[in-house]
């Protein structure tokens, strides 16, 4: 019985993938472990804002997560960054060289939306216009990083999805 519903199931899906804008039926069946960025540039609470400057620099990305002990602990972003530089009135803002000394630990943001390998990226994308999101770590059940699936990687899917029918 279940292989007669897996055999419909395939038949339907194949079916729709030929009709007119089916083409999208494939790319409600792709996930981010199919088109995560599987080797991951990250860094520790222990890095300074003057390393995160210079990693910021050399590799042009918006964020790195925090991991330690192959465990993700949170995320850095160019945001976090700024924000340590940010002049308020509650705030006596110190020497350059001295903001420049603190450690990511101190900035990071810890409450970070993450998804696992097998999460559709019907479901990454939506994450990715309701948090207005440009990319979010990939994390297995047990808090490992595996990956990083970014807007150019939905973006690749998408075109992917849909590139015979064009």
């Amino acid at each position: 019985m279940a292989s007669a519903l897996a055999d419909v199931a395939a038949r339907s899906a194949n079916e729709a993938t030929n009709a007119p804008g089916g083409s999208m039926y494939k790319f409600l069946e792709c996930t981010a472990r199919q088109y995560m960025t599987g080797a991951v540039i990250t860094v520790t609470r222990q890095v300074t804002l003057r390393e995160l400057e210079l990693l910021f620099e050399k590799h042009d990305f918006n964020s790195f997560p925090v991991v330690e002990e192959e465990k993700i602990l949170g995320i850095v972003t160019k945001f976090d960054f700024l924000r340590a530089f940010a002049f308020t009135t509650r705030q006596v803002v110190p020497h350059y060289d001295d903001l420049m000394k603190r450690s990511v630990g101190e900035i990071m943001t810890q409450r970070v939306v993450r998804v696992e390998p097998a999460t559709p990226l019907t479901r990454v994308l939506d994450l990715m216009v309701d948090f207005n999101a440009r990319s979010f770590p990939v994390v297995s059940s047990e808090d490992r990083l595996v990956g990083v699936i970014s807007r150019e990687d939905v973006m690749r899917a998408l075109r992917e999805a849909t590139q015979e029918v064009r």
